[in-house]
């Protein structure tokens, strides 16, 4: 599939080598990149670092599935994928989803689709260390209400 590129890994991202993957096809009109980083409170806590760890095959399988999901509903030419785990620090660059399409419009809609469902349904576990000590991070009920929407 070297239309779709996933990956799970601790090494800090490229940007802007992703958007030239992204945008080389010319049938392209449109490339959405979303990039979430890591912030500095978080209910109510002042956070120091994050630390996400994952089971290496169960990870890869759930962010494929979503992927094609947003494939089906969308002409999309091409989606990146890059989710960060290890340990991270306030305003680290933690995932980046970037999708390329004909139209805003599909790119969008297919980009804001597959960051919701990394949100709620990606099999990653995140503990935070705060002011007050670690903790694990479950899933918000806002991001449970994102993926309804769909």
């Amino acid at each position: 599939m070297n239309n779709i590129r996933i990956s799970v890994q601790e090494e800090e991202f490229d940007q802007n080598a992703v958007y030239q993957w992204l945008s080389e096809q010319y049938s392209v009109g449109a490339v959405v990149i979303f990039v979430g980083k890591v912030r500095d409170l978080n209910l109510g806590d002042d956070i120091s670092s994050l630390y996400l760890e994952h089971y290496p095959a169960m990870t890869e399988k759930a962010l494929q599935e979503i992927v094609s999901e947003a494939k089906q509903r969308w002409d999309i030419q091409r989606i990146a994928v890059i989710h960060r785990v290890g340990v991270l620090h306030t305003g680290d660059e933690i995932v980046l989803v970037g999708v390329a399409s004909a139209h805003r419009g599909e790119a969008y809609r297919a980009n804001e689709f597959i960051m919701d469902y990394l949100k709620s349904k990606a099999p990653f576990w995140k503990k935070e260390q705060t002011n007050r000590g670690e903790r694990w991070i479950e899933v918000r009920d806002s991001d449970k209400t994102a993926v309804e929407k769909w």
